[in-house]
């Protein structure tokens, strides 16, 4: 049976890019510091986001780093992460010398469990890292309400969620730093790139001075105010996003569109259950089309995934559990064992074994290829 999965390519680029490059090449200087592009883009992004401040940096795992060292993360402390997320969201608080504390997901949603992240918080608890799950927003109501019972921040691993509201509000206007993702998979992307977003002047300045090795921009007698490393983005990549940016509404927009079809699609097919969502989550970019097939082997999802690249479709196997990584026990790794992580988050047991994602590109196909995608996936799993 012959089918279109010929599907939109990624990264999308037109010539507003090229023009983009060719204007930070020709203003005859390429750094932050003197440059424009960079500073034009964090304020179109700060805006696009209802993000007082924000800092462009040079990735996202950088981004994390940088947003947790602000809110006060260091040595001794510890960071309550979920154990299904990508490997940044840990990796970035050992980095500074804090535990990074995995707590289970909702089996359906994916995002983290408030219910575990609050059993989890301790004396030693300076931050709550929920992560927006392929661009859905984990419960921001409870967390918010956690955090200010806890007396304890919240840093948004908000990687998946560019353009992302909850009950209308967006990424920025959440009350706490937030950190996206600009690697060549995300919805928007210069190859590689991030971004911090700050509630308030204070923090921000922090964190212009944390990513700039410690150093006010108008310095000039190498007065480095504290330590910090250097984050800071190019000019170049600034330019391509800010192309990136422009075009990033419609963009959602088709996959708003495309998703409650491919979901229902999907829902059809008998052990398939498609990533959840949340009502007061009233803007999804989706970074991802989620789906589980509860009960198959880790080894059968596996062969599925090959099966379905075989078959033209963009998947992709589900993030390992944080904690079955060998990276995670490498440095500051909680005094526990795999043994004990995996009895206290079954819920994550089950989803790293057995979801599915498709690339959102995707998403921004027809509507005949999501019953194509449909087909594909039942046919697979039918074999």
């Amino acid at each position: 049976m012959s089918r279109d999965l010929n599907f939109p390519v990624w990264p999308q680029y037109d010539e507003t890019e090229r023009e983009g490059l060719i204007r930070a090449l020709e203003q005859g200087q390429w750094w932050r510091i003197g440059g424009s592009e960079v500073d034009r883009f964090e304020e179109e992004f700060g805006a696009y986001h209802g993000a007082p401040h924000a800092l462009a940096v040079t990735n996202g795992t950088h981004a994390l780093e940088l947003a947790l060292e602000v809110v006060g993360v260091g040595p001794g402390d510890e960071v309550i992460v979920p154990a299904f997320t990508f490997i940044s969201s840990s990796q970035a608080a050992q980095r500074l010398g804090a535990t990074a504390v995995p707590v289970d997901v909702d089996p359906y949603t994916y995002n983290i469990s408030v219910e575990a992240a609050e059993k989890a918080v301790t004396d030693r608890t300076r931050a709550i890292m929920p992560v927006h799950l392929a661009g859905l927003f984990a419960d921001m109501d409870a967390l918010a309400k956690l955090s200010a019972d806890a007396g304890v921040p919240l840093v948004q691993d908000a990687a998946h969620a560019h353009g992302a509201r909850w009950q209308g509000k967006r990424v920025g206007e959440l009350g706490s730093v937030a950190a996206l993702s600009f690697q060549n998979g995300k919805l928007m992307t210069a190859g590689e790139g991030g971004a911090v977003l700050f509630p308030d002047a204070e923090l921000a300045e922090l964190g212009f001075l944390k990513h700039s090795c410690g150093r006010p921009p108008t310095d000039t007698q190498y007065k480095h105010k504290t330590s910090g490393s250097n984050f800071r983005l190019n000019e170049f990549s600034a330019s391509v996003l800010r192309a990136q940016l422009a075009r990033l509404d419609g963009q959602i927009d088709v996959r708003e569109q495309r998703w409650p079809l491919l979901r229902d699609l999907l829902a059809a097919i008998p052990g398939v259950v498609p990533q959840a969502g949340d009502d007061r989550a009233d803007r999804n970019p989706h970074y991802m089309a989620m789906f589980r097939v509860p009960g198959i082997s880790e080894e059968r999802r596996n062969q599925l995934v090959d099966e379905l690249k075989a078959a033209g479709l963009p998947a992709f196997i589900a993030f390992r559990a944080i904690y079955r990584t060998d990276g995670f026990w490498e440095y500051n790794a909680p005094d526990t064992t795999v043994e004990a992580l995996a009895k206290a988050c079954p819920a994550t047991e089950e989803v790293y074994r057995d979801a599915i994602w498709l690339h959102h590109r995707t998403l921004l196909g027809t509507e005949a290829q999501m019953h194509a995608i449909a087909e594909v996936v039942a046919e697979t799993l039918g074999e």
